[in-house]
């Protein structure tokens, strides 16, 4: 299949932006996933062809970013991985609104908003995620989140037709949008901030990278939090009070330095961390009666 898949996806995009049997490893910050049988990274205007094409194959198509939130199954993906990436990377500015490609990281945007001096996106500056990513599950950190900002997003519907979707419209809420159950891609967000000193910005965007930097497992591949947040506790502070600071199933690990985050120490299996994550979720019930929810994406075949 996947030798006609590839085949097929070469008469609509260059070979460049064409991978067969690619790790997903090299496509998350987990560094954790087997490989995808084709991926491809198309522009937001070859979008509705692919799927068209996956679509006749009946082939099934697995969207992803940068790949900073999931867990890839050690025997990888089937089908067709469409990659949000260097395509849709761009940042316009027209007045106090930035148009964001899906494509970019938040950094990048966070930076250029605030050499605009546009104020209101410093909360965003360290996520280690794309700007698509970040609207689809309402990213969020040190008090703001995307939907404090958001005006609208462009997405693409599974059968290829264009959408300009509101704040509203998206029904954006803590770590959750719309966009799962809807199967929507998203390809560009409209963001508006307010006019602040450059300084000003800049100085409360070093504050927050020394806090992740003090704080954070940043040495280590990890996706980020791993848990949602349950209401009134901290997932890191119940893990740690179950005694569960550094605890190990092969080479994942719950970091020492902040037992929100699983690390992968080296050679870590996405078999490894879901058992650590299952262990995790068990003791913290088991000791406090809280159920922890994965914020971490798991996908493919484990």
């Amino acid at each position: 299949m996947s030798q006609s898949l590839y085949e097929i996806m070469k008469t609509i995009l260059p070979e460049e932006r064409i991978r067969e049997k690619e790790l997903m490893k090299n496509h998350t910050t987990f560094r954790i996933g087997g490989e995808a049988d084709v991926l491809v990274m198309p522009e937001a205007q070859e979008i509705p062809l692919v799927l068209q094409k996956a679509a006749e194959l009946q082939i099934p198509v697995t969207v992803i970013g940068n790949g900073s939130n999931l867990l890839v199954g050690d025997k990888g993906i089937r089908g067709l991985v469409l990659e949000i990436g260097k395509p849709a990377d761009y940042v316009e500015i027209e007045g106090n609104r930035l148009r964001v490609g899906a494509g970019t990281m938040l950094g990048k945007a966070a930076a250029q908003a605030a050499e605009a001096g546009l104020g209101g996106m410093e909360f965003a500056a360290g996520i280690p995620g794309s700007m698509g990513g970040a609207v689809v599950m309402n990213a969020g950190a040190y008090g703001g989140e995307i939907k404090d900002i958001l005006v609208e997003a462009k997405v693409i519907t599974r059968e290829g037709k264009e959408l300009t979707l509101s704040n509203e419209d998206l029904d954006l809420s803590y770590r959750h949008s719309c966009i799962p159950e809807k199967e929507y891609i998203v390809v560009e967000a409209t963001l508006e901030l307010q006019p602040k000193d450059i300084a000003e910005i800049r100085e409360r965007m070093a504050e927050l990278r020394q806090q992740r930097i003090e704080k954070q497992p940043l040495e280590y591949p990890s996706a980020g939090s791993t848990f949602k947040r349950p209401e009134g506790y901290f997932a890191g502070k119940l893990i740690m009070d179950a005694g569960l600071r550094g605890y190990q199933v092969g080479d994942a690990q719950v970091s020492e330095k902040h037992c929100g985050f699983v690390i992968n120490r080296g050679n870590a299996t996405a078999a490894e961390v879901k058992q650590l994550m299952q262990d995790v979720a068990e003791k913290v019930y088991e000791e406090y009666q809280v159920t922890l929810e994965p914020e971490v994406k798991m996908i493919g075949e484990f």
